[in-house]
């Protein structure tokens, strides 16, 4: 077998860290490929490496002296380096760094050395190769990722390569100048690096023993997902669910690659299994719970709309042509509703309603501000009945009004409206309905 492994910055922040992942990667000889991140903090109160190179670099900009900032993110690396008992130089890398910061390389190459430097370290620990990822990771002239070319040289690159470390987060330009990915970037490159090789398996190393069923800020200690497919994933991650960088999952799912989220801290726990298909049930009902807070509802009501051809295709025009995305469209036989981010909404809601006007001259336009929407996401709720009179009957003994309902035709996921104000008392709710109750 073959498998990538990715590291994130909570990982490989101190020496003791780097001992973990070592051993972890050790205690499986198909754990060849190995992509960190840069060292993130040692403690609350700590500054993740990245945030001090940005803040070094700065510095420059201003025309103020960086020795100072240089020699603290020197000391973090050095720490690691003694920490380890190994014979790393750094010496001539942050000389080189210093003369880039100077010549005004740019932020993407300031961000990157975190990324660079702890893959030197890395790969001198685990004696395995370095391999620049400014040599396999390709962006257009537009620095646009180039997915395709990519995928070539890395392959061309690793075809003769047993053991690699890859640093996350970067690439570079046709004319060789580094450019970044967006931060939580180090994913993208491990889903890249498993593609490329064809890995059997991206084992994903966090601070977490992977996804929840839903956030731990509003329900106390929630159960893990044991598995979850893309598809799920992707609804939970929309509604703001996060542990993976969103762009880090297709180039997998293309492949049929399986991720596997495992925690540094807990290597023994099984972790959360992303996977394409699967035959296994899912513990609950329910794989997950997820939402945001602020929303509105725009409510356009019309005698016999449904009998004129287009209405609805005009109505989102107006949307569109204010430069506006919705969300859902939940609609009834004479009403029709767009729900769209409150925020993008305010500043041309003026436009909007006198658009509405001119393109389908409705009775009534009807606001409503302040609403929250939570996806419950499940594969689960395809071979269960009742599961909306399930939500509908938490939420009624909650004493919450829903203001929405909208089901997609998958069976997939369930999506409701609640006022922002009971967004966390609905949450509960439906967790300790489909959850505690099977407990």
């Amino acid at each position: 077998m073959k498998k990538v492994v990715k590291f994130g910055g909570s990982s490989l922040a101190s020496a003791e860290q780097f001992r973990k992942v070592g051993e972890i990667i050790h205690a499986d000889k198909d754990r060849r490929y190995v992509v960190p991140s840069a060292p993130g903090k040692r403690y609350s109160s700590d500054t993740k490496v990245t945030d001090m190179l940005y803040d070094c670099y700065n510095s420059v900009s201003a025309n103020s002296d960086i020795s100072q900032k240089l020699q603290a993110i020197r000391e973090r690396y050095q720490e690691i380096v003694d920490g380890l008992g190994l014979e790393v130089q750094l010496d001539e890398e942050f000389q080189t760094i210093r003369e880039e910061f100077e010549n005004q390389a740019g932020s993407d190459y300031a961000a990157s050395r975190g990324e660079y430097l702890n893959g030197i370290v890395m790969a001198a620990y685990l004696d395995y190769e370095f391999i620049d990822a400014a040599s396999v990771i390709c962006f257009d002239e537009d620095g646009v990722f180039d997915a395709e070319k990519t995928n070539k040289v890395m392959k061309k690159r690793l075809e003769t390569v047993e053991r690699a470390v890859i640093p996350g987060f970067y690439g570079a330009m046709p004319d060789g100048s580094i450019k970044t990915f967006s931060r939580g970037g180090s994913d993208i490159t491990g889903s890249i690096v498993a593609r490329a090789i064809g890995a059997d398996l991206y084992e994903n190393w966090t601070d977490v023993s992977g996804f929840l069923v839903t956030d731990p800020r509003i329900v106390e200690n929630p159960e893990t997902i044991e598995t979850i497919t893309y598809r799920e994933l992707r609804e939970l991650s929309y509604m703001g669910a996060t542990v993976l960088h969103a762009d880090s999952i297709f180039p997998l799912r293309r492949e049929g690659i399986p991720i596997n989220i495992k925690n540094t801290n807990r290597p023994q726990d099984p972790g959360t299994l992303i996977v394409e298909r699967t035959c296994r049930r899912p513990r609950f009902t329910i794989t997950g719970i997820a939402g945001k807070k602020g929303f509105c509802a725009i409510n356009i009501e019309k005698d016999m709309m449904n009998s004129e051809i287009g209405f609805g295709r005009r109505v989102l025009q107006v949307f569109e042509e204010n430069g506006i995305s919705f969300e859902h469209v939940p609609s009834g036989i004479d009403t029709f509703t767009v729900i769209v981010h409150q925020s993008e909404f305010m500043e041309k809601e003026q436009n909007v309603i006198s658009g509405l006007h001119r393109a389908v001259n409705p009775d009534l336009i009807d606001l409503e501000a302040d609403l929250a929407l939570i996806a419950v996401v499940g594969r689960g709720m395809r071979a269960t009945r009742g599961t909306a009179a399930r939500i509908f009957a938490a939420l009624t003994h909650a004493n919450i009004n829903v203001k929405m309902i909208d089901q997609g035709s998958s069976e997939l996921n369930i999506i409701i409206g609640v006022r922002n104000e009971d967004f966390e008392n609905a949450v509960r709710a439906i967790y300790d309905i489909f959850v505690l109750t099977h407990l």
